[in-house]
């Protein structure tokens, strides 16, 4: 491995190679988890600003002048959802033309735009919705983090530690979204409800620190750059398609829930702005947790199993949800959607370690067919990485249909989260008949039992 230093492209890393064991214990390994341990942190930022809406729409009432209603603060909180859904492909693409330090670089930096708009407009009195819409969409640049740093943390590290390292980028990075909420919860605790712009505050020299950490102490690496139409190929591609409708299922859930998750304890439970904040960081919080832990019960089970069995559960206590909606029950409604959170933590985690799972049978099946070894995994990992960046988009996608369907659901005549809670039941019942059918129905018929785990059987990358 060498380092050379590109005119006006920052630092490169050249012959980057985790797959060679002796490389990677000698010098890899030490590499990847720094530039890990900084990618969490821009990747966090990203998360808090992207979901500040979540905590600002608490704040807004007649008495600082913003009488919003309920369907016009879940319109707020859809606004960077899926603004950030849209720019997940392109932050994705854009890691592979510039390299994972420098756009991380300016990734971060970016994030002083949204966060400076809502300090000096959330206390605003009489400010339209149309500008908040606005500033929430700049806001929508944090969701594009994700994608970008989880193509960059690919490429650092070899396939058998992409389920945990993957898992830690992205459930350190979903803690951003409960950060903000417990950050929240203080100002409103310690400052009262009229002083929302405190939050947008408190972020703004955070954003300054993770960009000047991204530069001093990260690296862009030549392995991580794509041949053109690798988005194309990968669009072309079944698994792109079958592994984004279940992220759809598990992470749209988690950053929709996130996003909704106040909103729906003060219409279904009449809350005050305090009584809301106080739980709604719990859920954002064990789900990011329980990340990391999906990933590596994936390492050792399989991606495709736990996927399956998150789905299973999600199932479950979606049926819960609905039996203490109409038991008026908030113990038992705050308990299943804990759960709830919890298995999109698993859900996530899992699901993710499915794709270079995926794309490494793939290139195994070509090298037994005569391929190339070194094309062929070369090829899995630039699929592997522009699947991250689709799955990741349309996934985000999901966190939108969510909060629409709770709008749509609230603002209906019944004024209750039943039907949209009906509505999601469903969809994860077809998402773990899919899990079944396309990556599990053939391996537990031609898999024998004494197959290690970790390792993918040929069915479980979706032969079917």
């Amino acid at each position: 491995m060498t380092a050379r230093a590109k005119a006006g492209g920052g630092r490169w890393i050249e012959g980057w190679d985790p797959e060679d064991e002796r490389f990677w214990e000698s010098t890899g390994k030490h590499v990847a988890r720094r530039n890990l341990i900084f990618s969490i942190l821009s990747e966090h930022i990203g998360f808090s600003v992207w979901s500040i809406w979540s905590v600002l729409v608490l704040f807004m009432s007649p008495d600082i002048g913003l009488p919003f209603t309920a369907a016009e603060k879940f319109l707020l909180v859809i606004t960077p959802n899926l603004v950030g859904a849209v720019l997940r492909l392109p932050y994705a693409a854009a890691v592979t033309r510039f390299g994972g330090r420098n756009w991380t670089v300016f990734s971060s930096a970016v994030l002083l735009v949204p966060t400076a708009l809502a300090f000096h407009f959330v206390q605003q009195p009489g400010t339209p919705l149309w500008t908040f819409m606005l500033i929430g969409a700049a806001a929508g640049v944090g969701g594009g983090n994700f994608a970008s740093s989880m193509t960059n943390i690919t490429t650092f590290y070899p396939q058998r530690h992409q389920g945990w390292a993957l898992g830690l980028n992205a459930g350190g990075g979903n803690l951003g979204v409960a950060a903000i909420q417990v950050v929240g919860l203080l100002v409103i605790a310690t400052a009262g409800n009229a002083h929302p712009s405190y939050v947008a505050a408190i972020y703004l020299p955070l954003i300054v620190v993770a960009a000047l950490c991204a530069a001093l102490f990260m690296d862009n690496v030549d392995a991580v750059r794509a041949r053109p139409g690798a988005l194309r190929e990968a669009a072309a591609n079944k698994h792109t398609w079958w592994v984004s409708f279940l992220y759809i299922g598990t992470f749209g859930s988690f950053i929709g829930y996130s996003f909704a998750f106040g909103l729906v304890l003060q219409t279904e439970f009449g809350f005050t702005p305090l009584q809301a904040a106080s739980w709604t960081f719990l859920g954002p919080l064990m789900g990011s947790v329980s990340r990391p832990f999906g990933g590596w019960l994936s390492d050792r089970l399989g991606g495709a199993r736990v996927t399956l069995g998150a789905f299973a559960g999600m199932t479950a206590g979606t049926g819960v949800l609905l039996f203490a909606s109409s038991q008026g029950s908030f113990a038992l409604y705050l308990a299943a959607f804990i759960a709830l959170f919890v298995l999109t933590g698993i859900g996530n985690g899992s699901t993710y370690k499915m794709i270079p799972a995926i794309f490494a049978k793939e290139a195994e099946d070509d090298v037994t067919d005569g391929g190339e070894a070194i094309a062929a995994f070369a090829w899995a990992r630039r699929m592997s990485g522009a699947v991250i960046g689709i799955a990741g988009a349309i996934g985000a996608l999901g966190g939108v249909g969510i909060n629409l369907a709770f709008r749509a659901s609230y603002g209906g005549a019944a004024a209750s989260g039943d039907a949209a809670l009906t509505t999601f039941l469903g969809y994860y019942v077809v998402c773990g008949l899919v899990t079944w059918v396309v990556y599990l129905r053939g391996a537990l018929k031609s898999t024998p039992t004494s197959r290690p785990a970790q390792e993918p059987s040929k069915a479980e990358v979706g032969r079917a």
